[in-house]
């Protein structure tokens, strides 16, 4: 069948972002789903859950039409009726306006995730909740410790280029199984592999598949990787691999770290991780030897009690040995603050009232069933407006969580692609686009491209996009700001324009642009983003 090509990006919650190539069939309908050959990153290769979304773009399961719920949550499909978008958007503005009359507006949360990556249909929601003073959220599910620990010993969410692993003689991957879940960086480890003979070290509790093809595979109990990595520093410093001169110029008191590791044996943290003492020396020794070491840290050694305090240990040790002054040298958590952007117009940063309540998204749980520790003591969550997530599933605390979704005194809607465990238990259900289906900006974390997905196909049926949504219940709630008035294509071209980026016609491809600032920079080697104090 005949077929032309159009680009775009996948939307999915992964550091690769990978840079697609579409077969589009007609105007409603796709065929195979490739990775884009060009894009000098994701190099053309997916995953499967990808390479197979025609599959999940014309499920005969695809919501096509509003619904009201006239039967007992949770039923299912047999539970509602379809109705018309007007109806049910009238319906979820007096049933918001009425929740906030009786109990005040942070009786309201609009509630999200990443369901979608893109930044438009992802975060918008925010501006709604900051334009009617709902309660705002704090994300917390994914990546809050590693954020910190990483800001804490680096300063921006942003690290040496990707493609350097080319170009390492070693690759540490911390707290990650990429065979599994990042095809793109197992490319690029493979080419140095082959090419420059490197060496790929696992730190993980588990003998995952990337673990199963390593040359060397620690395995420290859970949550103690913060201890392996003081007594790798430990060693760096005792036998002459820490590069002193790199520590006084980029890095404060290192000599107060020096002595405060001077405890922090091997013998030390073989006590607390269950790693041999000859395993820690030989790890560290490695390191130490190796200039162009680069360690890629996952999430998995976040998640604990201390768990940004692990990842500022890890983060700290290419600038004890300096391996930010060599190429393919360093390490890497996210790119996701690479690209300069003012997301003001997005979120609606410019009209946030400071005041309003923000609530922990992982203590959904607890509260909606009323807890009055997660509610900050303000008003109850009488209301949820639910975009990008599904907490039924999810979510911490999943039994509370069932709980708090099967008060009577609940409004839900739920805008979804699909009858979710979640949308089973809402009043409205609101059929959504894909991202094949509307327009959209991304930023990654394993790569130094900033891209725009573009509609590739008219939207399924009747279903809307998320910014289309918050638009149309702003307008019906009185909610003022410009961005409710622009289509996701402008408030992506003013959004550009106000950071000093290029405008999607100089994008290649019209999906991707490069912004690696240059070696440079991209190490630190003009300085680490983090004031001092």
């Amino acid at each position: 069948m005949p077929f032309d090509t159009a680009y775009s990006v996948c939307p999915h919650d992964c550091p690769s972002a990978c840079a697609l190539a579409v077969e589009r069939l007609d105007p409603a309908t796709i065929g195979r789903v490739r990775g884009a050959a060009t894009q000098s990153y994701t190099q053309g290769i997916v995953c499967a859950k990808i390479a197979r979304y025609a599959e999940r773009q014309h499920h005969p399961d695809r919501l096509a039409t509003p619904l009201r719920r006239i039967g007992e949550k949770g039923r299912g499909r047999d539970a509602f009726a379809p109705t018309s978008w007007d109806d049910a958007l009238d319906e979820v503005a007096e049933r918001l306006t009425k929740a906030a009359q009786l109990h005040g507006a942070e009786t309201v949360w609009p509630h999200f995730y990443s369901g979608t990556m893109g930044l438009v249909q992802r975060d918008g929601i925010q501006r709604l909740a900051h334009a009617l003073r709902y309660s705002r959220q704090h994300s917390t599910i994914c990546n809050a410790l590693t954020d910190a620990g990483w800001h804490a010993g680096v300063g921006l969410k942003r690290g040496v280029d990707g493609r350097e692993i080319a170009k390492s003689d070693l690759i540490v991957v911390w707290g990650g199984n990429p065979a599994s879940t990042q095809v793109n960086l197992m490319t690029h480890i493979a080419e140095a592999r082959r090419e420059r003979g490197a060496r790929l070290v696992v730190v993980d509790p588990y003998r995952t598949a990337t673990a199963e093809i390593a040359d060397v595979h620690l395995a420290p109990l859970p949550g103690t990787d913060g201890a392996l990595a003081c007594a790798v520093m430990h060693v760096l410093f005792k036998e002459g691999y820490a590069d002193r001169t790199y520590l006084a110029r980029y890095t404060d008191d290192p000599a107060g770290l020096e002595a405060h590791l001077e405890t922090r044996t091997p013998e030390w943290a073989s006590q607390i991780t269950g790693l041999p003492e000859a395993a820690i020396l030989d790890f560290a020794r490695l390191y130490g030897r190796t200039k162009r070491s680069f360690i890629r840290l996952g999430y998995g050694f976040s998640r604990s009690r201390n768990g940004a305090m692990q990842v500022f240990a890890v983060a700290c040790l290419p600038s004890v040995t300096g391996a930010w002054q060599y190429e393919g040298g360093g390490a890497l958590y996210s790119q996701h603050e690479l690209a300069p952007l003012d997301r003001t117009l997005i979120e609606g940063l410019d009209i946030v009232d400071p005041s309003t309540r923000v609530l922990d998204q992982s203590r959904i749980g607890p509260i909606l069933c009323g807890d009055r520790r997660a509610l900050g003591d303000g008003p109850p969550v009488t209301a949820l407006f639910i975009q990008n997530t599904n907490p039924m599933v999810v979510s911490p605390d999943s039994g509370r969580v069932r709980r708090g979704f099967a008060r009577d005194d609940l409004f839900v809607c739920v805008h979804e692609q699909f009858l979710t465990e979640t949308a089973a238990m809402a009043d409205i259900v609101l059929p959504a686009t894909t991202f094949l289906e509307h327009d959209d900006i991304y930023t990654a974390g394993a790569h130094t491209f900033l891209q725009i997905g573009r509609a590739v196909v008219t939207p399924y049926a009747e279903c809307r996009s998320n910014d289309a949504v918050q638009s149309a219940l702003a307008k019906r709630l009185g909610a003022s700001h410009p961005a409710f008035e622009m289509s996701a294509l402008e408030i992506i071209e003013h959004t550009l324009r106000v950071s000093g980026l290029p405008s999607p016609d100089r994008f290649e491809e019209g999906v991707w642009h490069d912004c690696w600032p240059g070696f440079e920079t991209g190490h630190f080697l003009d300085g680490f983003p983090q004031p001092d104090g």
